[in-house]
């Protein structure tokens, strides 16, 4: 048995929220990178895993999104590696009983226009999960992809540090806001990450709780991989010069049922998604124990 599914032995995992918009709150300024606070400011990162843990969540992720060399141009290999190490390391101590899963997010460039080939992109992923496999995270997440060949490149990397490897994927685009940005179906991602290898699939960000029921749905129909969903907390408006998200926190977990008979075996929330909403997932699940 694979060390998710031991972990899934019991029923589903509740996970952690967002994090930009947190650390946003605890005074991040629009523009800069959130992993570099891992090193600037750990205290405010590790407030915002702790905060996550004493709300409930039995795996939190890491501050480590964007630490790859791709998407973090003009880093040194040092920076980068002591950004993921610290993210790791903050994390894990606010873990207490809880999983730690490190975030590996996009390069931010386009394989199909030429930016940047196969090569570089496979390397930017290796260097990062060796750092993080490196610091002792418990599982690798790839996550918020759109291309199938990048998050290929991205599993095949991870997966080369023997630890579990995730794969999520942003699903926004399509007359029913069912494909990724690239036109991948929940289908066509699905087969393609048991082909790579990948231990688990999912879907993060793009939509709220709502269209996350169907896309989840599809995902458990087309593999049979434990599914990680972590839904928008609502689409986002502008109100003035903030963002802001809908619905209600219990409007969110009023659909934990539906997402659990969906087939989801990771559930938590993405933008907008704060520790009250977790709680609110918490309390859910208790309640149909």
């Amino acid at each position: 048995m694979s060390r998710l599914r031991e972990w899934l032995a019991n029923g589903l995992l509740i996970t952690d929220g967002a994090w930009g918009t947190e650390l946003q709150v605890r005074g991040l300024p629009p523009g800069t990178i959130p992993d570099t606070w891992n090193l600037t400011h750990p205290e405010r990162v590790e407030a915002v895993a702790r905060a996550y843990v004493e709300a409930g969540s039995q795996v939190i992720l890491t501050n480590t999104f964007r630490a790859n060399a791709i998407a973090m141009h003009g880093s040194t290999e040092d920076d980068l590696d002591a950004i993921n190490r610290a993210g790791v390391a903050l994390s894990r101590h606010a873990a207490v009983e809880a999983l730690v899963f490190a975030s590996i997010g996009p390069t931010g460039k386009m394989l199909l226009s030429g930016e940047i080939d196969s090569e570089q992109v496979t390397a930017a992923f290796a260097a990062q999960a060796r750092s993080l496999a490196a610091a002792g995270v418990d599982a690798l997440l790839v996550e918020t992809m759109s291309d199938v060949e990048e998050a290929r490149l991205a599993v095949d990397a991870a997966r080369r540090t023997g630890l579990p490897v995730i794969v999520s994927f942003a699903f926004d685009s399509g007359k029913n806001k069912d494909r990724t940005m690239m036109g991948a179906t929940p289908e066509s991602v699905a087969e393609a990450m048991v082909e790579a290898g990948a231990d688990a699939v999912g879907a993060n960000c793009g939509v709220g709780v709502e269209q996350a029921i169907l896309i989840c749905r599809r995902l458990r129909a087309a593999c049979d991989l434990p599914i990680w969903i972590k839904p928008n907390a609502g689409l986002p408006t502008m109100e003035g010069t903030a963002v802001r998200y809908g619905p209600s926190a219990e409007f969110f977990a009023s659909h934990y049922a539906a997402l659990r008979d969906a087939g989801a075996s990771f559930l938590g929330g993405c933008c907008g998604s704060t520790p009250e909403f977790i709680r609110a997932l918490v309390s859910a699940q208790r309640a149909t124990l």
